[in-house]
């Protein structure tokens, strides 16, 4: 009933090493069907490369296992809060990508420099508050979830479709898990922009909104015309 599920998310599972997301068993991607409300997660700290379609595990919203022998990913519960909060996203992603953990761990949010961070976004890459010790004591995972949403709150996600968590790393999402990917490798190329930016000028003025509003439109909207159509 889910293998063409487990394809989608172990094909996106193996695109964080290929992509250079994360080292030996860090990061996870997940594959939500709206259909049935599951969704199919790598399973935990099992390396990329003894990975099998069967080896997802399908779970529900509420971190019930559905299908699979194996323990599903530690971070299953934030996934699921993020597909209980915004039920048009099909997949999501979770890195441990240098530059964007940078960024979480120095709680900053990345601002938005050039074009590049433009073609995808048109406001800086949100960062969440450090979590309490009373969340930390709470459910862990759970309580990630809970931050991204709040952060997310009056924003659109599926305009913003990254965040860098404070001092933990990024997670991003997308219509797919393969879009998930992308956005996590993306969001690894724009942080490491935004560092070196800095470190050349530490007084780099963000881009004009006129040129933000050109490169994001030309790719996005009614008036896209970037690509082949």
């Amino acid at each position: 009933m889910y293998t063409e599920l487990k394809r989608e998310a172990y094909e996106a599972n193996l695109e964080i090493p290929k992509q250079g997301l994360a080292i030996y068993t860090f990061g996870n991607v997940s594959a939500f069907d709206a259909a049935t409300g599951v969704f199919a997660i790598k399973p935990s700290g099992v390396p990329y490369e003894s990975l099998l379609p069967e080896s997802m595990v399908v779970v529900d919203l509420d971190g019930r296992v559905v299908e699979g022998s194996a323990r599903p990913s530690s971070d299953t519960k934030t996934h699921a809060v993020l597909y209980r909060a915004f039920g048009d996203i099909g997949g999501i992603c979770h890195s441990h990508s240098m530059y964007a953990v940078a960024w979480a761990q120095a709680c900053r949010e990345i601002p938005i420099f050039g074009t590049t961070h433009a073609d995808h976004l048109t406001a800086a890459i949100p960062v969440t508050e450090p979590m309490s010790d009373a969340a930390i004591e709470r459910d862990y995972e759970i309580e990630t979830g809970e931050q991204i949403v709040a952060r997310l709150r009056g924003l659109d996600h599926r305009e913003i479709e990254m965040i860098v968590v404070a001092c933990h790393g990024p997670f991003t999402w997308g219509k797919t898990a393969q879009k998930a990917v992308y956005n996590s490798r993306v969001l690894e190329e724009i942080a490491q922009m935004a560092y070196l930016t800095q470190s050349l000028n530490p007084a780099a003025p963000p881009i004009k909104e006129t040129l933000i509003a050109k490169h994001y439109l030309r790719k996005h909207g009614t008036g896209a015309y970037y690509g082949q159509s």
